[in-house]
Formats: C-alpha cells, sequence, structure tokens
C-alpha cells in the first residue's frame, strides 16, 4: 500500500524475529479522529488504492486478519476465491467454536451458489486494505489521513466498504467522496451481506457468541436472495 503512494500508510522501520516471536517496528504517527475534511480526503484516497489492480485475486502469501489467519494464493474467480478462502475457513471454525450444525451447513451450502451474485459484475482485483474499520484509520494534525493494520490483498473493492459501514466510524464524508471518485455497482447492496459475513464469522470465532445472532441473519438473508 505504500508503494501504491494512494493514502499515507507507516513505513515499515524493521521486522523480523525475536525471541521466538515476530517483531515489527513501524513509523509513530501523533493520530486524532477523522473529521470531515480529512474523512473526504480519505475516500477518494482509498478510491485511488483501489484503483491499482491486479491480473488476479488474493495475494502472494497467507497474513492476518486481526488474530485470526487468512488464506490467500491467486485465484482468477472471484466468487471461488471468496469461497474456498474466506467463508469455508471461517464456517470450519465456527463449527469447532459452537456453531449449531444446522446453521453452518445452511452457511456451506451458500458457497456453491455465490457466482449467482455475480452474473452480470466482474470486480476488478483491487489492491485492498482488507481490514478497513474505524480503528484502522486516523488524521495526522494536518488532516492528512492514514490507515494502517491491514489484511491485504487482490479483491473486489466493495469488500473494503462493506467493512467500513459494518463497524463505522467514519465520518459521511468519506462515502460520500468515495462514491464520487468511483460510483459502487448498483448490485452492491446485494453482496454486502456477504462480504459483511465474513467479519460477523470472525468476531463470533474471536469474541464469541454475541455475533451468532448476527451471522444466522446475515445467511437467511443471502439464502433468500440467491433462492
Amino acid at each position: 500500500m505504500r508503494a501504491a503512494g494512494s493514502v499515507r500508510v507507516p513505513e515499515v522501520i524493521s521486522c523480523g524475529l525475536a525471541g521466538g516471536r515476530a517483531q515489527l517496528v513501524v513509523e509513530r504517527f501523533d493520530l486524532r479522529p477523522l473529521d470531515q475534511r480529512s474523512g473526504a480526503t480519505l475516500g477518494r484516497a482509498l478510491a485511488a488504492l483501489h484503483r491499482h489492480d491486479g491480473s488476479r485475486y488474493g495475494w502472494t502469501g497467507d497474513n492476518f486478519i486481526g488474530d485470526t489467519p487468512q488464506q490467500n494464493g491467486w485465484h482468477h474467480s472471484w466468487p471461488l476465491f471468496f469461497a474456498q478462502r474466506r467463508l469455508a475457513p471461517q464456517l470450519a471454525w465456527a463449527r469447532q467454536h459452537g456453531m449449531e450444525r444446522v446453521l453452518a451447513e445452511r452457511g456451506e451450502g451458500l458457497l456453491q451458489r455465490l457466482p449467482a451474485l455475480f452474473l452480470d459484475y466482474q470486480p476488478v482485483a483491487s489492491l485492498l486494505h482488507g481490514d478497513f474499520w474505524g480503528g484502522n484509520a486516523g488524521a495526522l494534525p494536518d488532516g492528512t489521513p492514514v490507515i494502517f493494520d491491514p489484511a491485504v490483498h487482490y479483491g473486489d473493492r466493495e469488500t473494503d466498504i462493506a467493512m467500513a459501514e459494518l463497524f463505522g466510524g467514519f465520518p459521511d464524508s468519506f462515502y460520500a467522496a468515495y462514491r464520487e471518485a468511483w460510483p459502487l455497482d448498483s448490485g452492491y447492496e446485494l453482496r454486502k451481506p456477504l462480504y459483511n459475513l465474513y467479519h460477523v464469522l470472525n468476531h463470533f470465532n474471536l469474541f464469541g457468541t454475541g455475533y451468532l445472532g448476527q451471522a444466522r441473519r446475515m445467511i437467511d438473508k443471502l439464502r433468500s436472495e440467491l433462492g
């Protein structure tokens, strides 16, 4: 993301192993919450980041979203990538963490049906932040927006916007500026619960049953939409 030059991100000073633990030292910023002006600047900057595209979906290696391992590799089909590398592992872990069998099976039943949401939509393989919520963004004293703590990969840009809307923390100017710079596809609202199901399942797997009801509602909504 830093090499793309579209938005300010911390410079990596050093990384490696120390005492058997991974160590990452990055540039320190004096950050404050986004306001309307810096939010608009970030919206335009994120759209510019998303215009850095690749020929395939995924990433050169696996990484993490929060504390959760995130599988990558390279795929030519975005629906298959999202089904196999995002939802399938989360649903498998959810079974291990106590999700009832019937609900897990309903979620797993969606995986083969995802292409139906992409019949008229072929997403660009955009460079993504991947863990884009308000806690991973801020502004410098001069108003320059900064983003950090990514789960970077190439994928559908709608996933970053969907997560931003799921957990909030961004001013209205951010969304307006993004859409002005690069309008979203008309089918975005249909795909948004699919993309956010990944994050809700991840929160269920990390933090427990408080997210189970939200996951159930998303699965039921997607089953209804897919017929």
